[in-house]
């Protein structure tokens, strides 16, 4: 493969990535049993992690900057009729990733303490989550994006009774998804696309929130699918 800087593929000519054909699921793999998504099973398994490998850890790079560090938080909110993960949707302003979900997140500052820090910061920058409401259980190995981020996800618990702000600027809106749904492969579509003589390969968890479709794919199903990976070992 060339050492140049490949073409994102949200700038490939005509790409969708609502439109790019499943390869199909991974219904044959079994979901993460109901008694592991609970509060005390999350902060257990961070307490002791099982032997286990991240199936995604890097994607294919188009930019030729030097790397730079990121946080992201995974918001578990710890609601009565099962837990759900609060994701956002990113404003059509930004510059990278503009439109796609995402967790909240972004570059770690000189200002930060660590990733804990800057996922604790972004995530009240960017949706007003107040960190009183969120409990750090622990971290996933971390995930390279094709724009160069060295992205931690630093996994939360967030007790119920916050009230959002999202900046405008940043964030078009904030929704959450049944833990349960992400973590079953069944609803995991893989995808392929051949580019420039190079093969590229991601997921997609969509998802139906009302009358809206909530696609999520990208960096953002790969740390998931991580997350699966290690909830499932």
């Amino acid at each position: 493969m060339s050492d140049l800087p490949l073409t994102p593929l949200s700038k490939i000519p005509n790409f969708d990535p609502r439109h790019a054909p499943s390869l199909g699921t991974d219904a044959h793999l079994p979901a993460v049993p109901l008694a592991r998504l609970g509060a005390e099973a999350l902060r257990e398994r961070f307490r002791s992690p099982p032997v286990w490998e991240p199936e995604v850890r890097a994607e294919p790079r188009f930019t030729d900057r030097s790397p730079a560090r990121a946080a992201v938080l995974v918001p578990v909110v710890l609601r009565t009729a099962g837990p759900t993960v609060l994701l956002t949707e990113r404003s059509l302003q930004l510059a990278n990733h503009s439109g796609q979900v995402a967790f909240p997140g972004g570059r770690i500052d000189a200002n930060d303490a660590d990733a804990n820090a800057a996922a604790l910061r972004e995530a009240q920058e960017e949706v007003g989550l107040d960190r009183s409401h969120v409990e750090l259980i622990g971290a996933l190995s971390n995930y390279v994006t094709g724009t160069a981020f060295v992205v931690t996800p630093v996994v939360g618990l967030v007790r119920p009774g916050f009230a959002l702000a999202l900046n405008a600027g940043e964030v078009a809106a904030a929704f959450e998804v049944p833990l349960a749904f992400l973590m079953d492969p069944a609803n995991h579509h893989r995808h392929m696309l051949e580019w420039q003589g190079v093969r590229r390969e991601w997921f997609s968890m969509p998802f139906r929130d009302g009358q809206a479709e909530r696609f999520i794919w990208g960096a953002t199903a790969g740390m998931l699918r991580n997350l699966y990976r290690f909830l499932s070992a």
